[in-house]
Order: structure tokens, then sequence, then C-alpha cells
């Protein structure tokens, strides 16, 4: 199995120790993967803020970077993951309909590619005794339909996933919107921080990167201390210590 690393933009700039933990992973799981150096951003940023021209631009140039028929797209990020999956083919129109349909194909968030294209749901025993919550990001459960896979690899690693009421609402991130509307955004994550689970547990952890920006840092403002971890830093946890 070939597969492209798709870093995304934020997990480069802010994360980067999940990017290389994705790749890691897949590598360990025996997939050929390669990092196209040329990769820049998937063109989110502008295509939100209403600037379809500069996000055509970015796109094409994504488009021409993970170009080929038997290579997959792989993206430790869910909302990246949407981008090129359910918006490419309406921000470049007809012209390029074929290849924004294959590259729409050929994309998936990690935990769904291990799950659904590698068919593997045990990476180990590594993450044993751990106490877990995980965030389900927005872009990824909704527009995704991303729920079972990364909670199943977990919890086969040996994790506890605990009981967490507000695990699919909204951090109040959504990239722009947190600048926008800031009081909202950070109402939102508070909201949900408060239903954290007693004890506090060992990790909270999500597939998206700008989730776990949002939430650490008002977890850090409240003196909340949960570490926080990308899925691709636990689920890399857990093959290091299969057993």
């Amino acid at each position: 199995m070939r597969a492209a690393l798709f870093a995304t933009c934020l997990i480069d700039r802010m994360l980067p120790a999940a990017g290389v933990a994705a790749g890691r992973l897949l590598r360990a799981l025996g997939v050929d993967v390669m990092v196209p150096a040329g990769q820049t951003c998937c063109g989110q940023p502008a295509f939100n803020s209403g600037y379809p021209d500069e996000a055509r631009r970015v796109a094409l140039h994504t488009l021409h970077v993970f170009e080929g028929e038997d290579l997959c797209v792989v993206l430790p990020s869910g909302s990246c993951a949407v981008m090129l999956r359910h918006h490419y083919h309406e921000l470049l129109g007809p012209a390029h309909a074929v290849a924004a349909a294959s590259l729409a194909r050929r994309t998936f968030e990690l935990s769904s590619f291990i799950v659904n294209v590698l068919g593997i749901t045990r990476l180990g025993r590594g993450l044993t005794g751990q106490r877990i919550v995980y965030h389900h990001g927005c872009h990824g459960l909704r527009e995704l339909g991303l729920h079972d896979e990364p909670r199943l690899l977990l919890q086969n690693a040996g994790a506890e996933l605990l009981p967490w009421d507000a695990a699919e609402e909204c951090c109040g991130f959504g990239g722009l919107f947190a600048v926008k509307m800031p009081e909202v955004s950070v109402a939102m994550a508070d909201r949900k921080l408060d239903t954290l689970p007693a004890p506090r547990p060992d990790a909270l952890t999500s597939a998206d990167g700008g989730c776990l920006l949002q939430l650490e840092g008002r977890m850090k403002y409240r003196g909340i201390e949960v570490p926080v971890r990308h899925l691709a830093e636990l689920l890399l946890e857990a093959v290091d210590g299969r057993s």
C-alpha cells in the first residue's frame, strides 16, 4: 500500500510531533509513505473566509502535488480531509471535476484509513491503563461520519475511554469563527470542559489539531491539568508498546 501524508499547515506549524507520529505510525503498519515536499495548505482558511480565488489557487496546487490514481492521501486532520473530499469539486468547477473527484476518492483521515482501508483495528496494547477522553471534531463526525474508528483503535490498544457527556459537542474553535466571535468560542469551550469526568483523565485526544489547540488553551488558562495528545501520537504509542 502506497500513501502520501498530507501533514496540513496547522500540524506543520503548531503540532509537528503529530505529523511525525502519523508518518511513523503508517510506516509501522507496513505502508510505503511519501511526504511530498511541495504540499502547503488545503485552502480551507481562504475558502471559509470568503476568498474563493485565493483558495482555488491553493487547491489547484494541491491537486498537482497529490496526483496519481494509485496514491491514497492520508491526513491527521478531519477538517482538512473534508476540504479535499467535499469542497474541491465546487471550488474548482467542471474544468477540474475529474481530478477533484479522483482526489476525493483517495483522501482519508488517519483513523479511517487504518480501519477502513488497511483493515486494521488492533495496533498493540501500548495504551493499557490510560484513562482517556475523546473529542469528536465537528468535521470528522458530522461531515466524514467518523465516530467508531478512533475509539475502536484506542480501546483495542488498552485505553479506557471515559464517558464524556460533551464528547460530541463543538469545542468552539471553527477556525475563523474563534477569531470573529471569540466570546462565543470561549463560552463553547468552557461549557465543554466543565463536563470533563472526574477524576481527571490521563489525556484528552482528538483527530483535529485545531480542536486540541482550542481546548488546551482554555485548560491552561483555567488551570485544568489534563495532557492534550493528538490521536496520531497515542496510536503510535500503542504500536511502540505493543505486546
